[in-house]
């Protein structure tokens, strides 16, 4: 069994079956990590010796008779603000690097565990997940493996890169404004952000309180339905976890498409993107015959009351910090804070109130369509270091406008599942699939269905690592 780029699901089965052990999944992950990362720069952290004991314990259940979980075996890894018992959790900070280390595991990771999954290691991500790049000034940055000169996205880099790269199948980041889908576009791996409060965020170093989701990444729809399902249900660690009983989407799957009402987003959303990003989104649309339009309306004045809210909420939880050790902080970060702190309470407050409405006119979006289709970035990756870019003849600052589209969803906590377009010989670029809350098996059956076509898919990297 090629165990490079295997997805979830087949490792796990073959694990359970006998056809390979943990330890041996295990131990060639932890040797791709070594082998490989060295160039893309993923990983903070490797957990190999807690891992292989966890693979040794899951191979005595399977000699025991016992079903050792849907994830039996499979390596995963976390984004470096999820609390991993032992390890400190450095939301890609230097600041909290001085910190005890976790004394437990995330929810999420417990989880997971309990379906068999073994976790490797602790990923790179943005300073406090306030970024699109993964340029950490702390850490480094992370590599886009389909070219290393260029950006992962961020702030889940290490997040994308690593299943992209075939380091790990699975792994697990964070939203804000978009720090999932980014990276999952920019690196050509699918990335779910659940519904807001769907999953628990219990042991998570969070950024914006009212905003931050955690969700998967992976390289088919049926493992990211898996992971998913898997890390449903409530946690009294974490009060504004909904109480919603789990709705498995994984049997979902292989339903029909032809009764879900599917339509593309039109202006905003057809605006301030490269050519190339808006004929991602008529590839999906030709493949399932979609020809409706349909306006979300006010996504500029959204992504505006996001930014004010999403500074605001920051940087009031990092103020002390700001105030005690400016010196420590990522400079880009700081001066994002230090503006944050900055913002009048009535402009806060008044985007909040704003925040309501637009939720509000949502709902009556979502009475006439249950899936709508846009672009997830407006190009695909830039190079590393690269300050500004050309849409629409202006020029623009990069790290703000990677989530030209994303913080407008971000801002009401809807459910989006950032797909990758196959574009063979060219860097990848993602569409977003929306719906209304607590609609995730929608946008997964319809994501499926593009699979299956073969309009989606995550590509083989066609920069060698060596």
């Amino acid at each position: 069994m090629n165990l490079d780029l295997a997805d979830a699901v087949s490792i796990a089965a073959a694990v359970r079956e006998g056809k390979v052990s943990a330890v041996e999944v295990t131990k060639a992950a932890i040797a791709r990590i070594a082998a490989r990362d060295h160039q893309l720069n993923c990983f903070t952290a490797i957990t190999a010796e807690t891992a292989l004991t966890d693979a040794v314990r899951i191979d005595r259940e399977i000699a025991q008779g016992n079903h050792p979980g849907m994830l039996a075996g499979v390596p995963f890894a976390v984004k470096n603000l999820f609390d991993i018992a032992g390890l400190t959790t450095l939301a890609g900070s230097k600041i909290n690097a001085e910190n005890s280390p976790a004394s437990l595991d995330a929810t999420a990771i417990v989880k997971l565990k309990q379906a068999g999954a073994v976790l490797v290691g602790a990923l790179n991500m943005d300073e406090y997940a306030y970024g699109f790049v993964t340029e950490n000034s702390h850490y480094g940055a992370t590599h886009n493996p389909h070219d290393l000169q260029r950006v992962a996205g961020g702030s889940s880099g290490g997040s994308a890169a690593a299943v992209a790269a075939g380091l790990v199948p699975l792994t697990l980041g964070s939203d804000t404004n978009g720090s999932i889908r980014v990276p999952a576009a920019l690196c050509g791996v699918f990335g779910l952000k659940p519904t807001y409060g769907r999953l628990s965020r219990a042991g998570v170093a969070l950024f914006s309180s009212s905003f931050d989701h955690i969700g998967p990444f992976a390289r088919s729809v049926q493992d990211i339905a898996t992971v998913f399902d898997v890390l449903q249900g409530e946690d009294d660690r974490d009060p504004i976890c909904t109480k919603r009983p789990p709705e498995l989407c994984l049997p979902q799957l292989k339903q029909d498409i032809s009764g879900i009402r599917i339509a593309i987003a039109a202006d905003y959303f057809t605006k301030g993107a490269e050519l190339e990003a808006l004929a991602a989104v008529q590839k999906v649309a030709d493949a399932i015959e979609v020809t409706e339009y349909v306006t979300i309306p006010e996504a500029h004045r959204a992504r505006a009351a996001a930014f004010v809210i999403t500074a605001s909420e920051g940087a009031n939880l990092h103020l002390d910090q700001l105030r005690l050790h400016p010196e420590d902080f990522d400079p880009a970060t700081r001066d994002r804070f230090l503006a944050g702190a900055l913002i009048p309470s009535s402009w806060y407050l008044q985007a909040q109130r704003f925040r309501k409405w637009y939720r509000d006119r949502l709902r009556e979006v979502f009475q006439n369509v249950d899936v709508i289709l846009a672009p997830t970035t407006p190009i695909s990756a830039p190079l590393i270091g690269q300050q500004t870019m050309i849409l629409d003849g202006e020029e623009i600052l990069v790290r703000p406008h990677l989530g030209l589209f994303t913080q407008p969803l971000s801002f009401i906590g809807l459910p989006v599942l950032s797909i990758p377009i196959q574009r063979p010989n060219a860097l990848p670029l993602g569409v977003q699939l929306i719906a209304a809350p607590y609609n995730e098996g929608l946008i997964l059956q319809v994501a499926a269905a593009l699979e299956l076509k073969g309009v989606v898919s995550a590509p083989v990297i066609f920069n060698a690592l060596n």
